[in-house]
């Protein structure tokens, strides 16, 4: 019965060791970071942070875009990877949103990935219109959505997104009964507004916010309680005359296949969490409108947890009917 034991515990021991040292080695060849998205605030926050990654641990992190049914596909090729750290991904808020929207997922969100960290959250979304749209303030578009002859559509990133159930929320609150246009990622989305094919986007201040800045885009309003630092013109909802539209900007996370093991989990946080001391880093993400967050992965978890809560409620306010 001793000499069982003793098995046991050394067992337990070497393996504990093995781990540890597999973390230690962690990575020693080119780690493959899947963004399930087209071009775009996603794709560009991991390419950021693969670049920096490569800078300090002298292996190469690789972003591969592997877009398509609203980053389900590039989802589930990470879950089914196999769990070593070598492969992760970089999606949106949307992973929390789609449990809601779909009614069969190829992955479970809870059992087959595992979060690594949020790496930017971005403060609120914009209200933004093609130029060519007769409105230069929030109150104008309303009275101009509302008439009787006017045709105005909406754009998203596809179905059921985050951008999606924040777009239908204002069209629902503000009674306009505009036509939602899907597109097969926000970079599509955002071409469409600037060919004028759609009249209106409620998106990510990363997305279009070179295009504000060149006035290609109007930006109506900000759906925070407080004005943008790097937009101070553009209004807050609530200044724009249409209060209680608070609506945050959503985040862009990693993940990693569930089965990791947790301190490889730990290192990529670690690794993560260093290159957003580095102020370089910092200012670029910053210059996108995120914030650098990189926090543990038990934080995390807790977070998108309450992600998938929150949606759940926002989409069964909007009426979006599960797919």
């Amino acid at each position: 019965m001793l000499k069982k034991y003793l098995r046991f515990a050394l067992a337990f021991l070497v393996s504990g060791l093995c781990a540890g040292a597999g973390a230690q080695d962690f990575p020693n060849r080119p780690v493959r970071i899947v963004v399930p998205f087209e071009a775009g605030a996603p794709d560009a926050i991991a390419r950021i942070v693969a670049q920096q990654l490569t800078a300090q641990t002298g292996q190469t992190f690789v972003v591969e875009n592997r877009p398509g049914a609203n980053g389900m596909i590039g989802a589930d090729a990470v879950a089914k990877a196999k769990p070593d750290g070598y492969t992760v991904l970089v999606t949106s808020t949307s992973i929390t949103v789609n449990p809601s929207i779909y009614r069969k997922l190829p992955y479970d969100l809870a059992k087959d990935l595992v979060p690594v960290t949020n790496l930017g959250a971005v403060e609120a979304l914009l209200v933004v219109v093609n130029p060519s749209v007769p409105a230069q303030n929030l109150q104008e578009f309303l009275a101009f959505a509302k008439k009787k002859d006017s045709r105005v559509s909406y754009g998203s990133p596809g179905t059921g997104n985050q951008l999606h159930v924040a777009s239908e929320l204002f069209n629902v609150r503000a009674g306009l009964g505009m036509v939602h246009i899907p597109y097969k990622g926000a970079g599509p989305a955002a071409t469409a507004l600037l060919s004028g094919q759609i009249q209106l986007l409620v998106t990510t201040p990363p997305l279009v916010l070179a295009h504000i800045r060149a006035g290609k885009l109007r930006a109506l309003a900000y759906t925070h309680n407080k004005r943008a630092s790097y937009l101070p013109d553009v209004p807050t909802m609530n200044e724009a005359g249409f209060p209680g539209f608070e609506v945050d900007g959503g985040w862009f996370g990693m993940f990693a296949p569930a089965g990791t093991p947790r301190e490889i989990v730990a290192r990529l946080q670690a690794e993560v969490k260093t290159a957003f001391n580095n102020p370089q880093v910092r200012e670029r993400i910053v210059a996108l409108g995120m914030e650098p967050v990189g926090d543990s992965p038990a934080d995390f978890k807790a977070y998108v947890d309450a992600e998938v809560r929150k949606y759940a409620e926002r989409v069964r306010l909007t009426g979006i009917q599960p797919e």
